[in-house]
Order: C-alpha cells, then structure tokens, then sequence
C-alpha cells in the first residue's frame, strides 16, 4: 500500500471526488492510501505542494499557472472545480447590488482568481473598486459565511450547499456567477512535475481511482450525499440540493479532466488584477499535463471492454 499526502481548502463540497475515492473504495481498488490534510488558507495548500510537504493537492488553479509563470514546476493533471458553483450572498438588510456601495466584501485572498470575478460582478452592476467598496481577504467560503452571518462582511461568494443555506435563513442572493463565467477553473487536481514525473506508475494508478470517482458520483445521489454528511458535516437536505446543482451543471467534470475553456477564462479575468504580460504558455493547455490522465483513461477503457468480452 502506498500512502499520499493530499491537501485541499476546507471542508467543503469542492473535496467530493477524495471522500468518494475513499469511501468507494477505489483507492484501495490501487493500493493507495491517500492522508488528506485540509487548510482554511488557500496560499497554504499550494506551499504545501510546492516544498514537497504534500504530493497531491485541490487548489486554486491561478496559483499554478503564476508557479509556472515563474519559472516553478507546479502544474495541473486533473479538473475539481471546473464551473463555478457560487450565488454572490449579502447580508441582511440588503437586497441590491447599489446598497453594497461603501460596504465590504468578503474574498479568499486580495489577489486571487474569485476577487477578479466579484469585481467584475460589481462593475457590471456600476460599482468599482476600490472607489465604490473595501475588499477583505477572510479565506474560503466557510470563514466567509461565519463573517457574513456576524456581520464582519456585507457580502461575498458562497458556494453550494452554502448559498442554499444562506437564502433558506433569509439572506439575499444578488447574482450566480455561473451566469455572468459559464466556464471558470476555480480549482484542479495538482501536481509538481519533478515528483511526478519520478512517480509515474503511482500516479497513474492514483488516476484511476479519480476517474472513477467522478463516473461514479454522477450516478449515485443517495449514497453521494450520505459521504457529503458524513465529511462536510451538512445536513442531508442540502447534500442533495449540492448534488442535484453540481450534477446539472457538470460542475465536476465526468471525465475527471480540467477544462481548456475554463482555465482560459481564469486567465483572462485574472488579468483585472494581476496582469501577465508575456506568458511563457501559448494557451491554456500549456498548463495542463494530460499525460497520466490519458493512461487512465486508457487502463479502464481496457478492463472495461475485456470485462464486457
């Protein structure tokens, strides 16, 4: 058996294909066992993965292309959030875009991929930053949902089943994002290279496993939502309206794989922020390595028709 450190931000739908790797068995199916370790910073799971702490990780995906950018080994192997599962909440009390004018909005980090979209949002509704309101850095949506219920923030993104919880209690959803970013890499499977690249046959096996995850979890809602109780702690009602939202939209990707679409549209509106003028990369895919995806593909695609035979 070989054991993998993994980190992830939070604890949070976002980590769904790990638990049911786990719960399912499939991990076990490779003989590996996966430590997985979760951070309420999102900067901290990629340093992680960057000095060699953890070897896998669920992290912000403009991490890794500016890892890339800067001449590092960081890179993307897989999707996890390909399509963003957010409602842009307020507080109680407001109701529109204009009354968030001179409040405060609650992101992840300053300078990360979902402070670019929440600008955008508001700009398209008349408000800009900093002029029109304050931005504070508070971390994942589960801080952020903390602060907004205390009243340290006036609004910010809140993912499912979060954003259901939030309207059930009778705050005010202003805007999906997924209307305004049909595609958008929030976050993906990562990697770096130099240790994979020397762990090849593990990561393909690893692959396996992820592929099946995601196969798997659009089939199986009732015991899907039962790991979502047990690991997130929500209560079963909204595991299954989490369910039901990321299966109609195909926010996990059925194949397992990142989207060129959506790591494309990170990049062009991370831009409002944090500008790369001269990319090393020609297009998003430069940032993807499908290697060891393909060859899982290719190993299930095998046994599936020998098993058919």
């Amino acid at each position: 058996m070989d054991t993998l450190k993994f980190a992830a931000v939070s604890r949070n739908y976002f980590n769904m294909p790990i638990w049911i790797a786990q719960h399912a068995g499939f991990l076990e199916d490779e003989r590996i066992d996966i430590s997985l370790e979760l951070y309420e910073g999102i900067n901290e799971v990629t340093d992680r993965l960057r000095d060699g702490r953890v070897q896998l990780a669920f992290g912000v995906t403009e991490n890794v292309i500016l890892d890339s950018e800067a001449g590092g080994t960081l890179e993307i192997i897989g999707g996890n959030v390909n399509k963003l599962p957010f409602s842009f909440i307020a507080r109680k009390g407001i109701s529109t875009f204009g009354e968030l004018r001179g409040k405060t909005i609650g992101v992840s980090a300053i300078e990360a991929g979902s402070s670019s979209l929440v600008m955008q949002m508001l700009a398209d509704q008349g408000l800009h930053y900093p002029r029109d309101y304050h931005l504070r850095a508070v971390g994942p949506i589960l801080t952020r949902w903390k602060m907004l219920q205390s009243g340290e923030i006036d609004a910010g993104l809140q993912g499912a089943p979060l954003n259901f919880i939030a309207m059930d209690q009778g705050y005010a959803a202003l805007g999906d994002s997924r209307e305004r970013f049909p595609d958008f890499q929030f976050t993906s499977l990562n990697v770096d290279s130099r240790w994979a690249t020397q762990n090849r046959d593990l990561m393909v096996r690893f692959m396996r496993a992820f592929v099946r995850a995601h196969s798997w979890f659009y089939t199986h809602r009732s015991a899907a939502s039962t790991i979502a109780v047990a690991e997130s702690r929500i209560e079963h009602s909204y595991a299954l309206r989490a369910w039901d939202e990321y299966v109609q939209d195909q926010i996990f990707p059925r194949d397992g794989d990142a989207g060129s679409a959506a790591v494309q549209a990170l990049i062009d509106i991370s831009a409002l922020i944090r500008a790369i003028p001269s990319r090393s990369k020609a297009n998003a895919d430069g940032y993807i390595n499908r290697d060891y995806l393909r060859a899982a593909w290719d190993d299930l695609a095998r046994t599936s028709q020998t098993a058919a035979a």
